[in-house]
Formats: structure tokens, sequence, C-alpha cells
């Protein structure tokens, strides 16, 4: 499955996700926000159940914003799963 979610409050634009049929995360691209943190978030995640993301990331703020890149990408998923 694929999704495109706008993130809210932080630096990065959107997020691509895609998941198969077990909700096991392909892929991750963060459109915009701290190129180095972004891909180092989408390759640690790549394989990685979206349920144990959410777990892990939901939550992190990034200087009191409430959100965070992180964060953003635990609120995509959870869209996703609700989809």
């Amino acid at each position: 499955m694929k999704t495109l979610y706008k993130t809210k409050r932080v630096c990065s634009r959107s997020i691509e996700i895609e998941t198969d049929e077990n909700n096991i995360i392909t892929n991750v691209r963060f459109n915009g926000g701290c190129n180095g943190n972004t891909q180092g978030i989408a390759s640690l995640v790549k394989g990685m159940k979206a349920e144990d993301v959410i777990s892990k990331c939901k939550g992190i703020d990034c200087n009191g914003r409430g959100t965070s890149c992180p964060d953003q990408l635990a609120l995509a998923l959870e869209e996703l799963l609700n989809k």
C-alpha cells in the first residue's frame, strides 16, 4: 500500500510511505527536512512493522514544536493502518 502524508509543523513537507500486505514498511521517503536525519529514519524503519515504528516514534518532539519528523511518520502510519 502506498500513501503520501502531508506533514504539519515540521521542516519536511510530506512523507511517502509504502507497506506490504503484512504492514511491513518497504520504503519511506521524506520530502524536505533535514536530509541526513530523514534518510537515517527512513533507512532504520525499512523492514519494520508499522505498529513497531508507531510505538517507537510517536510523541518525539523537535525543539518544542509538539511534533517531529519521526512523530509525523508515526501519525502517517496510524492513518495508513486505519484506512
